[in-house]
């Protein structure tokens, strides 16, 4: 008897054992590809698969929550970016890495960058593979250079271009007005060119979100070809699709004819506002390598031109600031004959755009003020050339039924120097004529007479409750670090004070996204190290009330649950490196790393085939489980592998993602 009861006790074990082991907090589903990137002609021949990230998640309305109903079926479409290879200046950023000196435009200016603010011993490496691609061979970068990077982008006038990065929604790809030619109005469109049948294929693009029938990104222009070159219309440009109807977000202000022809836009982030989309982002105003300061003086930034030399490794042709600045300065350029135009840089204030069903858009501007001046500040610091005004709306959301946009704006440190610092921007009124700026507290770029504390703070996302989650990147080499604040309160709170045991002491993180149950999601470091490229993973963080098995003021790591604790399970073929988006059903958007054959363990840190399998990134839906749900955390790994295939991306690339995969509430 004693034998049949162990036998039985082993049994009930081993049962309640399969019952955990199926019972992970989130289903993991894969996100389609299909991106139409792998049939184009490309210059360089590569067997290495496309880099698939999410940038969001559809709205789930009023859905009840899916920690307490079957979501498993659920129809939240994911939107995401197909990538060939690096970017150097990423699309989704109103400037390249929130750096407002906009000098990102060599490899010599990447590397600068990345030595003042991040300190890797890797950075030469990583500077070469942003500017000249991913893959490039080392020594020999002009000859045999890799996928994408900044080179190929700044040299297309000459030797043209080929897409390296497409918008998606659930893994199909999205076209928008800059693939018809009819579609581009500009008063200076005659000078353009041609548009060929291949000209689509030069086009790069991101979509940021989903609203009902509304799709809304940020594509570049394509290329067209006349006789001087092979222009772009504009560099960026905000896009809505409705109902057959795909529509250019042209800048607000009535400026220049380089603005109003070549100056940029960003849709980041949309909800329904009276039957229509309300689509906020950024719009140019003014171009910033000459414009006036503070004292009304004419100031210019020669550095913002790069030199031909570092795009063609030749002399010829020329690239001229003189001509560079009649781009700004004469109504009468052909704007499309000199290649120096296509390098124009602007001052950009948050902006928003009315789209209703028909197509039909109304514009407005966010930031207050007009003509040299926006919220009190002139385009150009009157100290430093280089720093400009710049502001942009990341998010919106609905509170007291008027808009609650967040993003940043610039703040003239104790009348120093321009710095772009996080900011809330509260509608006045229903017609959207008036809106009130204020700064998020507890988060001053230099609160005292010694050094700064931050280069920057941002405003990520913002939720109906007034919940704002954003990042601050420490002065020089210190942390980025993510923050949550409530309107009303005293003060923003970090994660590393409010969570220590997940964000360590001196651990870079990145709040993406909140939905209206103050539910966060983002990223955070899991490895240390100075001077080096850390590892990292997603996280989420509760920051209201408990959701399903999820207690309030906690944070996990969305590794640990989706783990199942079965080494041959589905959910061990993923590792998840980076959260985008959060809907008020629970529903999140991701990034992870794949290993198709199954890591080699359950820890968070396994190899993929012992170290010689290839990882992919891709993206992925989490779905919350409304049963039997069980936190089961992944084992540390002591003796952390060096050793792994793939992923070629590179974090800090994913963390320049990460940086702007930032900007919805859901």
């Amino acid at each position: 008897m004693p034998h049949k009861m162990l036998k039985l006790s082993t049994l009930a074990i081993l049962v309640a054992g399969a019952s955990q082991a199926s019972a992970a907090v989130y289903d993991i589903q894969q996100v389609n590809e299909n991106s139409t990137l792998v049939d184009q002609p490309y210059p360089v021949q590569s067997d290495r698969a496309l880099t698939y990230v999410s940038t969001g998640i559809e709205s789930s309305g009023s859905d009840a929550s899916c920690f307490t109903t079957d979501c498993t079926n659920n129809a939240y479409k994911v939107t995401g970016q197909a990538l060939r290879g690096s970017q150097g200046k990423p699309l989704e950023e109103t400037v390249a890495y929130n750096a407002n000196e906009q000098h990102v435009n060599n490899e010599s200016s990447l590397w600068n960058y990345c030595s003042y603010n991040l300190g890797y011993e890797s950075c030469k490496d990583w500077a070469k593979r942003e500017f000249f691609g991913i893959g490039y061979t080392d020594e020999q970068e002009w000859e045999q250079p890799g996928l994408g990077g900044l080179q190929k982008k700044s040299a297309a006038w000459i030797k043209g271009y080929s897409s390296n990065s497409q918008g998606l929604v659930d893994g199909t790809p999205v076209t928008s007005f800059a693939s018809d030619s009819s579609k581009y109005d500009g008063s200076q469109k005659g000078n353009l060119g041609n548009f060929d049948g291949s000209a689509e294929e030069s086009i790069d693009s991101t979509v940021n979100g989903v609203v009902g029938d509304f799709v809304y990104g940020i594509t570049s222009s394509a290329l067209f070809k006349n006789d001087h070159g092979n222009p772009r219309a504009f560099d960026k440009r905000g896009f809505v699709n409705v109902g057959g109807n795909d529509v250019s977000l042209d800048p607000v202000a009535d400026a220049s004819p380089l603005v109003s022809n070549m100056g940029q836009t960003q849709a980041n982030a949309g909800i329904l506002f009276n039957d229509q989309l309300l689509v906020v982002g950024s719009s140019a105003y003014s171009p910033s390598f000459y414009g006036k300061d503070g004292n009304g003086n004419l100031r210019q930034d020669e550095d913002k031109l790069p030199n031909v030399e570092d795009i063609l490794n030749t002399g010829t042709p020329t690239l001229d600031f003189n001509r560079f600045k009649t781009c700004a300065t004469d109504s009468s350029t052909n704007l499309y004959a000199n290649w120096e135009c296509q390098f124009s840089t602007f001052a950009n204030e948050a902006a928003f755009w009315l789209v209703d069903a028909n197509g039909d858009v109304k514009p407005g501007s966010i930031s207050t003020g007009s003509g040299d001046k926006r919220d009190g500040l002139a385009v150009i610091d009157r100290d430093n050339e280089d720093l400009s005004f710049q502001a942009s709306a990341k998010s919106v959301a609905l509170v007291n039924g008027l808009p609650l946009a967040a993003g940043y704006s610039t703040s003239n440190v104790r009348d120093d120097f321009y710095a772009m610092q996080a900011a809330y921007f509260k509608a006045d009124n229903a017609d959207l004529t008036s809106w009130t700026r204020t700064f998020v507290p507890g988060l001053s770029i230099k609160p005292g007479d010694d050094d700064r504390d931050f280069t920057y703070t941002i405003a990520n996302a913002v939720n109906d409750q007034s919940m704002i989650v954003g990042d601050a990147k420490g002065n020089g080499q210190k942390p980025l670090r993510a923050y949550v604040y409530k309107i009303g309160n005293s003060s923003a709170q970090f994660l590393d004070k409010l969570v220590p045991n997940l964000f360590f002491k001196d651990s870079n993180s990145h709040a993406s996204a909140v939905n209206n149950h103050d539910q966060v999601v983002g990223w955070v470091d899991t490895t240390n190290g100075f001077n080096v490229e850390r590892k990292h993973r997603a996280f989420t963080y509760i920051a209201g009330d408990t959701q399903g098995p999820l207690a309030a003021k906690k944070a996990w790591l969305l590794d640990d649950l989706v783990n199942d604790g079965e080494q041959g399970s589905k959910a061990n073929k993923y590792r998840i490196i980076n959260a985008t988006g959060i809907n008020d059903a629970g529903v999140i958007s991701a990034t992870a790393l794949y290993c198709e054959s199954g890591y080699d363990n359950t820890s968070q840190n396994s190899y993929c085939g012992g170290g010689n399998e290839v990882e992919k990134y891709v993206a992925v839906k989490l779905v919350p489980k409304h049963t039997g749900a069980t936190i089961q955390p992944r084992e540390k790994q002591e003796d952390e592998p060096v050793k792994r295939s793939g992923g070629s991306l590179g974090i800090l690339a994913l963390t320049a993602l990460g940086f702007i995969g930032f900007r919805r509430r859901k």
